[in-house]
């Protein structure tokens, strides 16, 4: 595995481009301002018209231009709106009207991997994917640090879109942290993997089920959320800090014989194999097409679920126990006023 820094990467290359920043969420934000703030001159949010991200954007003095007016003016065009969108996106708006020799960048493999986008062969095509959050690549970024971030190419038609990405990469922070070399196979399969069977779906599904069975046998809602929601952070934060081993470390001995001896009942080989079922589903494209066909029904189902999952009883008393502990919000992550 490579890893790159800043002092393989010269900032200068992006500092003498012209960048767009297609979208102005968690991670556009993030990009754009941390670019601007590198001392990349040029830099524009390209936003729809009437999209709340204009006054956002231009608060923090970055000029706003529609997706096609941006990508014909710029060396490079970073793509950070949803994945579901950006197909027609590039067809309709980017695609034609890039110049020859610019580069088209994402911070996630989906459209170019299942070729939902098939780039035009006289551009570049690199992937910049910090491997945390917006608002993290931001705040990080401010104190001084930065977050890892994968560097891939598919399309190097110029000769140096390598060079362009890491300079990039570095320009938001993540040659301060480390730039891992890897490819837009292995980044989008192992995103989505980790996604639907651990950070989200496992995760959710897990809390959910811990949850419901607590309060099926008549414990307290307010103890079965402290014990199978609230208590997550602990233990994650002290994986995140020094691995699994520094996690066991500081729990107590009853906690790590129970993890032994009955985590291995709760994940079997049952839950093993259907992991093995997600991945082969994301592997051959059967996720990428139903999360297409999806979309081109509105989100029906996508959205019912979401309604569902809100009025979920552990939402509810969730926001009742928060409610109790205001330094949660003080340190919140996710400011919606500003991204």
């Amino acid at each position: 595995m490579r890893v790159y820094y800043d002092r393989d990467a010269d900032v200068n290359l992006i500092k003498g481009k012209k960048v767009a920043v297609v979208g102005y969420g968690s991670q556009g934000h993030a990009h754009a301002n941390n670019l601007k703030d590198s001392g990349v001159k040029e830099v524009v949010v390209a936003l729809r018209k009437g999209s709340a991200g204009v006054a956002k954007a231009e608060a923090a003095g970055l000029p706003v231009l529609d997706a096609a007016a941006a990508a014909k003016w710029a060396d490079v065009v970073m793509v950070l709106t949803p994945d579901e969108g950006q197909g027609d996106l590039y067809r309709e708006h980017l695609g034609p009207t890039m110049r020859s020799g610019a580069a088209l960048a994402f911070a996630h493999g989906l459209n170019i991997h299942f070729n939902l986008i098939e780039p035009r062969s006289d551009i570049d095509v690199f992937m910049i994917a910090p491997k945390g959050p917006g608002h993290t690549v931001r705040s990080e970024y401010q104190r001084g640090g930065g977050v890892p971030c994968l560097v891939a190419v598919a399309q190097n038609p110029s000769g140096n879109a390598l060079e362009v990405a890491l300079s990039y990469a570095s320009a938001i922070g993540g040659g301060r942290a480390g730039i891992i070399e890897t490819t837009f196979k292995e980044e989008c399969e192992t995103d989505l993997f980790g996604e639907q069977t651990v950070l989200c779906g496992g995760l959710v599904e897990l809390m959910k089920a811990g949850y419901e069975t607590l309060v099926a046998a008549g414990y307290a809602p307010e103890m079965a959320y402290f014990e199978c929601v609230h208590e997550v952070k602990l233990i994650v934060d002290l994986i995140y800090e020094g691995g699994i081993a520094n996690m066991n470390y500081s729990v107590s001995n009853t906690a790590e014989y129970g993890e032994y001896v009955s985590g291995p009942r709760v994940i079997d080989q049952g839950v093993r194999e259907a992991m093995k079922e997600v991945l082969a589903d994301i592997q051959s494209g059967r996720f990428a097409r139903q999360w297409m066909l999806e979309n081109k029904v509105n989100q029906t189902s996508f959205k019912a679920m979401r309604r569902q999952t809100g009025e979920h009883p552990i939402e509810q008393v969730g926001e009742k126990l928060r409610a109790m502990m205001p330094w949660i919000a003080k340190n919140r992550l996710v400011d919606k006023s500003r991204n």
